[in-house]
């Protein structure tokens, strides 16, 4: 038998529509992943209830966001993918955990403070112990590696507290987990108003979906932020100039790019030629992905499978380190 595969766990938000900066910020690195690790991904269904969502929603939302998933190259049969409410033994190791969180440590964390502010009449339990939740969600696979953004580094490094903390009181069982990207392969994409990163939140006209039609994609290009233009040769790029660039990196031919740049350096650039080019050429990736989502959406059976198929080989991996857990807390009378 070779060398076991490294663990990595990661959660995808349930609510919302996947975008392009989803897409090369997150999944294309899932994608990479699938060949080297054993990978668990689950839908973060629990941690949306923080924010009370519509029952109603909720339940489309967690099929949609495992369609654009599996749409966009997320294999199945290649990872265990799941929605964390499948799986009890999580909320379990999230109660075991909290009696190792302490409340100040847990205050102190920005995001929960950037929520405080945001909804002062929301501040529930579950988002104060936020990050025990998330990190129950990795030591239930005894997770190695895990795929995080910036804003999330310092929810990882609670969970290698938590980690430490049980092994140091009741004997080793959790490894400390490990924030872990392709370093060379981060793009940030900003929005096409120039103004900070794609976000679903912040100006859904700057921001392309996975799920956009032709025409909407071809619009929101057009409508991208540009000037008049260089004024002298090979002057610096603005950022919302090399915005254009970076999209059109990801999804033209390199010759395209080429020739637009060496039209940027030499000013002869007309932006509203590179656009209609970017727009055709994204409409060409995007497409595809939007209409396997809407196929894999249509077929309920199938995301059913999926899902129950994921949950049972999760629960398999949580079960054994809940028993261990157990047993060194000594919660096991017969």
């Amino acid at each position: 038998m070779g060398k076991e595969k490294e663990i990595v766990v990661s959660g995808i938000r349930s609510t919302g529509i996947l975008h392009l900066g989803n897409y090369f910020g997150a999944i294309r690195n899932y994608i990479r992943m699938q060949e080297e690790f054993h990978c668990y991904f689950f839908v973060a269904d629990w941690h949306s209830l923080t924010t009370h969502p519509d029952p109603k929603d909720l339940r489309g939302n967690v099929y949609r966001v495992l369609a654009e998933n599996i749409a966009s190259g997320l294999d199945p049969e290649k990872v265990t993918l799941y929605a964390q409410s499948d799986v009890p033994e999580i909320a379990e190791l999230y109660l075991l955990l909290n009696m190792l969180a302490y409340k100040g440590e847990l205050e102190k964390v920005p995001t929960f403070k950037d929520k405080v502010r945001q909804n002062p009449d929301n501040v529930n339990a579950g988002l104060l112990t936020y990050p025990v939740l998330m990190s129950a969600d990795i030591l239930i696979h005894r997770g190695l590696k895990v795929p995080v953004g910036k804003d999330q580094e310092q929810h990882l490094e609670m969970s290698r507290n938590f980690a430490q903390r049980f092994n140091n009181r009741y004997g080793y069982l959790f490894p400390e987990p490990v924030a872990f990207n392709y370093g060379d392969d981060l793009v940030r994409i900003m929005s096409l108003d120039g103004n900070g990163k794609m976000s679903k939140s912040e100006n859904e006209n700057a921001t392309l979906f996975l799920s956009d039609t032709d025409d909407v994609i071809r619009n929101k290009i057009k409508k991208a932020k540009t000037d008049s233009g260089p004024q002298e040769p090979n002057a610096p790029m603005p950022d919302y100039i090399a915005n254009l660039f970076t999209l059109m990196r990801l999804v033209s031919s390199p010759d395209t790019v080429g020739n637009f740049e060496r039209a940027f350096n030499d000013c002869s650039i007309r932006y509203g030629d590179m656009k209609k080019q970017l727009a055709e050429d994204m409409v060409a990736f995007i497409a595809p992905i939007r209409e396997k989502a809407e196929g894999i959406r249509q077929d309920q059976a199938y995301l059913n499978r999926i899902m129950r198929e994921g949950a049972a080989k999760a629960r398999e991996s949580a079960v054994l380190t809940l028993q261990e857990a157990r047993k060194l807390m000594g919660i096991n009378y017969y």
